[in-house]
């Protein structure tokens, strides 16, 4: 399991720069987006991100709490959880 791996979540009304804002956490933090998909389901925002906290400045704590707390600014549910924990909950 790579510990380096994380998914992250984000569901809410959509609305301008939800991405943006994303992304540009991670950036500031040097987290890097290895995937993104994004959807729109009559007028609800979601995404999930594949990222890479390896070079980061930030552990997994640290940073899921601060995209937690942008989240709450925005308005949205972020969810932020190592790789190998989401595949064991998502498997059948």
């Amino acid at each position: 399991m790579d510990d380096n791996k994380i998914i992250i979540t984000v569901s809410g009304s959509d609305k301008v720069g939800i991405v943006a804002c994303i992304s540009g956490v991670l950036a500031k933090y040097k987290v890097n987006i290895e995937d993104i998909k994004q959807t729109l389901m009559q007028g609800h925002f979601v995404m999930f991100m594949l990222c890479d906290i390896k070079g980061s400045d930030l552990n997994f704590k640290e940073l899921k709490n601060i995209l937690i707390e942008e989240g709450n600014n925005m308005e949205l549910e972020i969810w932020v959880q190592k790789k190998g924990i989401f595949e064991k909950m998502h498997t059948v």
